[in-house]
């Protein structure tokens, strides 16, 4: 029987992550599986308990939202650790991509009995970070912005905080000029964003890159060029669906290494939690983590 080890940050959105584990921890126990709870004090403490349960052995369940799963999926890629997730964040938008269950019942039957299957990673080289690795996608520009105001908001929680953030964003946006540069080679616009997905879901249920799976080695470089601001409005209200691809300012490309420069220190960041600004990398790790799926 499998033996996991759950890790939780206490202090981001903890009553909700500790909810989520609990109704899936006693389904895990009464099946007779190991369980043991670890609670790190920030990312880099979850990345380092990670790290050490898979060295023992054991499946890490990531136990949060997106920038955990990021976080503790980073920490294990290339070492042959599973991992298993247990959605409880604002988005859970890598557990969409991956078509987790919501019901407990069904998540924990998955842990138990599902087998591990490679799925890619990204790796992010910039002035601050030095091959960090996560999981959904990179993104530079407004959304990056958006995600800043929505991680700093003080009376906001949950996916309001997004909205709002969102909204204080691209009323303040500039668009900038982007040198963006994919297997080599360059391309160069005006505009809102640049997202490197390999999930296509981010920012809370957002289908930014439709086409993009997991598992095929390769990401999906979305970037929207300047339109005016309330058709750029129009445009964020389809990325419900994924429709925005269509829109003649929406380019998509394919390609194993983006990278993004601008004509000013644009915001970047990476699955909710990893913040800088460009020039910034980031390259596919083809298969490099196993996940319960």
């Amino acid at each position: 029987m499998r033996q996991f080890t759950a890790v939780v940050n206490p202090t981001a959105g903890g009553a909700t992550s500790a909810a989520a584990l609990l109704g899936v921890a006693r389904l895990l126990r009464e099946a007779g599986a190991g369980l043991e709870t670890e609670y790190s004090r920030s990312l880099a403490h979850a990345r380092e308990l990670a790290r050490e349960a898979g060295q023992r052995g054991r499946v890490v369940l990531a136990v949060g939202g997106d920038g955990m799963a990021g976080g503790i999926g980073g920490a294990l890629s290339g070492t042959g650790a599973v991992l298993g997730l247990v959605p409880a964040g604002r988005g859970n938008d890598f557990a969409r991509a991956l078509g987790l269950p919501t019901d407990p019942g069904a998540l924990a039957e998955l842990l138990l009995r599902g087998e591990p299957r490679p799925v890619d990673t990204i790796e992010v080289t910039s002035a601050v970070h030095d091959r960090t690795v996560v999981l959904g996608s990179l993104y530079a520009g407004v959304d990056a912005l958006a995600n800043r105001h929505a991680n700093h908001a003080r009376l906001l929680r949950g996916t309001a905080s997004y909205y709002v953030g969102a909204l204080r964003a691209i009323t303040t946006w500039r668009p900038a000029r982007y040198r963006v540069t994919v297997d080599g080679r360059e391309h160069a616009f005006t505009g809102y964003t640049v997202v490197a997905a390999n999930s296509g879901y981010y920012g809370s249920n957002r289908l930014v890159a439709p086409a993009a799976r997991v598992d095929d080695g390769l990401l999906e470089v979305v970037t929207i060029h300047h339109a005016p601001r309330r058709l750029f409005f129009a445009l964020m209200n389809e990325l419900a669906t994924g429709a925005h691809v269509h829109r003649p300012q929406v380019h998509v490309l394919r390609g194993k290494e983006v990278r993004i420069e601008a004509d000013r220190p644009v915001p970047y960041g990476a699955d909710g939690e990893v913040e800088a600004v460009v020039p910034v990398t980031a390259r596919v790790l083809p298969g490099a983590l196993r996940v319960l799926r």
